[in-house]
């Protein structure tokens, strides 16, 4: 039994150990392999990128094409040796060399390096600022590395300058260097520079050609979709690219295709190794970690293409790509349309517009006959045609007159759409079919409503003179009070904006009954409306106390709104015992004391006491007469 446990504790020991050295073995294969994967990662793995996406920047349509100028800042490729061992110069210059017929129409300015940035530079002694900026950060597992890109427009520069000998000078990243020493040790410190050269060539087909922007990096993989491409005819389709950092010597998985083609330009440009260093416009292979090159593209389009897919990949160099340009056959109009000027009319529903089609961002002439749908409200109302053609740059100008039908309300949206059969269809292919539409907000003019207005009364003056206060009648007429009202004494004073009437709480009407007429404004029409000024015969006011002692105070028997307003009256006096002593009317004067009628004494002076009066107005609003007493005395 001890023998047993014994042999059975050896056996056991022995396997233990071997277990235990196979174990550390094994470790140690995985420990090496381990470190191998680490340093592999550490010379060529990323994590991840970012960056900004290369988007469209701008589009030419014409007699166009394209160059690229520009050169590194790296004296040697950079993967060669690990760290700085070559120098980085801040300062290198290339050479622009057009035809005499080539004519600068605009010139870009991209310079790239290592780190956040230099955004301020020289072009022949030139200074420039960036005026936008781009970055993109690779993230690997021992490092985080930032990377730059800038733009400037310096089309003013390099038409005045023309061919010859561009510096760029100041760009210095010198600093990023040291503070990130990962450059280095990564190898992927670099800095250079290039210009996007547009020019016009009357010997040129009709091309357009698209400006791609932006910055995106690589390992492993990159796609970019081109947008606002109009393939028509795949003749002489060129692609150029502007990218940074790649490397000849390193070619692993490193691949540039369009449209699931890789693109190749042997021997310059390989399919393998896309991006080596090389200048396609000078066939130079020593533009050390950077790349200008062009390739041709006419059999990777299709007609009717407004899409491309470019994508490259790379399984160990580092590569950013930061411009890319299009240059397309493309002889097509382009129609637009604009609203210039609409005419409305008061109470009503038709319209006069003013409009223009143009043929500007074209590459061809616009046929007569070109369709133009008008919406209101989404709703399509109206047709009408181009009659001429329109040449490229050129534009045509109509008027028409619409009537808006009455399911419409009277605010709405006015859309004017050209090359539209009012379907949403068109019937010319365009350069552009998403600028055809022009809309613009309307409200219909309608006369401002008003509230009637009742006569206004004042007592009678005399011969039907009144005076009248309407000042009030300026808010009772307005049914918005936004409205301005001004008053006039006539249909054609009101019409004519002429005359008004300034004193409107205290306007004598020297005739009765009168039309007043009242003027309502809006901000676009007016209204016009009236009301009668009439007077009417008030109560006299019998004054019954006379004193007809030539003082000038109650000489006379007076009676207050009589005379000339109630024009046929007749006044009787009575003495005390019921005789009648005077009778007046509108054409006697007051009495003062003396009879003319019945006995007389005293040549006709009435002595002094109490008299009785009877005033007959002969007026259908007083039909019952007035009387009473009155006192005479010296």
């Amino acid at each position: 039994m001890e023998n047993y446990n014994y042999l059975n504790f050896k056996t056991t020991y022995y396997y233990k150990k071997m277990f235990i050295f196979i174990l550390l073995i094994k470790l140690k294969v995985v420990k090496l392999k381990l470190q191998t994967v680490i340093f592999s990662i550490f010379l060529f793995g990323f994590c991840s990128v970012f960056g900004q996406n290369v988007t469209l920047y701008n589009q030419f349509n014409g007699k166009y094409d394209f160059v690229f100028v520009g050169n590194t800042m790296n004296t040697g490729e950079n993967n060669v040796t690990p760290g700085c061992t070559e120098l980085l110069l801040n300062s290198s210059s290339a050479t622009l060399n057009l035809n005499p017929n080539q004519i600068i129409t605009n010139a870009y300015l991209y310079w790239a390096g290592s780190g956040t940035g230099d955004f301020n530079v020289q072009l022949n002694g030139t200074p420039i600022t960036a005026q936008r900026n781009f970055s993109v950060t690779i993230t690997s597992v021992a490092n985080v590395l930032p990377y730059f890109s800038a733009f400037a427009d310096v089309t003013n520069l390099v038409t005045s300058t023309g061919n010859g000998t561009y510096t760029l000078s100041d760009l210095d990243i010198s600093q990023a260097l040291i503070d990130e020493s990962g450059y280095c040790d990564r190898r992927t410190n670099f800095a250079g520079w290039a210009m996007v050269i547009v020019y016009n060539d009357a010997t040129l087909p009709l091309n357009q050609v698209n400006i791609y922007d932006g910055l995106q990096g690589i390992p492993p993989a990159l796609s970019i979709t081109l947008t606002n491409l109009n393939v028509i005819n795949t003749a002489g389709a060129e692609i150029g690219f502007i990218a940074w950092e790649g490397d000849s010597n390193l070619a692993v998985s490193e691949t540039l295709s369009i449209n699931g083609t890789v693109l190749s330009n042997p021997p310059l440009n390989p399919a393998n190794n896309a991006f080596n260093g090389t200048n396609s416009f000078t066939n130079s292979n020593t533009l050390y970690n950077m790349d200008l090159d062009v390739y041709n593209i006419q059999n990777n389009l299709t007609v009717g293409n407004s899409n491309a897919l470019i994508q490259m990949t790379s399984g160990q160099d580092v590569v950013l790509m930061n411009v890319v340009v299009t240059k397309l056959n493309s002889q097509l109009p382009d129609a637009t349309i604009t609203i210039d000027n609409v005419s409305l009319q008061c109470d009503s529903r038709q319209i006069t517009v003013d409009y223009t089609v143009s043929n500007l961002n074209s590459t061809d002439v616009l046929p007569a006959g070109i369709p133009i749908a008008i919406y209101a409200n989404g709703n399509f109302i109206e047709y009408t045609e181009t009659t001429l053609p329109i040449l490229i740059g050129g534009s045509w100008s109509d008027q028409m007159s619409i009537i808006i039908p009455n399911n419409i309300p009277s605010t709405f949206t006015l859309q004017f759409i050209v090359d539209d059969i009012g379907t949403g269809q068109g019937i010319t292919l365009e350069l552009d079919e998403n600028n055809n539409s022009f809309s613009i907000p309307i409200s219909l003019w309608f006369s401002p409503e008003f509230n009637i207005l009742q006569p206004l009364r004042a007592c009678n003056e005399g011969f039907t003179q009144a005076t009248f206060d309407f000042f009030s009648y300026a808010d009772l007429v307005k049914v918005d009070t936004d409205n301005t009202v001004a008053f006039y004494s006539s249909l054609a004073d009101a019409s004519n904006e002429i005359n008004p009437i300034l004193n409107t709480s205290n306007y004598v009407a020297i005739a009765t009954p009168k039309e007043v007429f009242i003027r309502i404004e809006n901000d676009n029409c007016f209204s016009i409306t009236s009301f009668i000024l009439q007077s009417t015969n008030c109560p006299p006011t019998v004054y019954n106390y006379v004193s007809a002692n030539g003082d000038g105070i109650n000489d006379t028997f007076t009676i207050e709104g009589l005379r000339d307003i109630f024009v046929n009256f007749e006044l009787n006096l009575y003495n005390r015992w019921g005789r009648l002593i005077w009778t007046g009317n509108n054409q006697t004067e007051d009495w003062n004391g003396f009879s003319n009628k019945g006995f007389r004494l005293d040549e006709n002076d009435s002595p002094y006491s109490t008299y009785y009066y009877i005033l007959n107005l002969n007026d259908e609003g007083y039909p019952i007469p007035l009387s009473g007493f009155l006192y005479f005395n010296k």
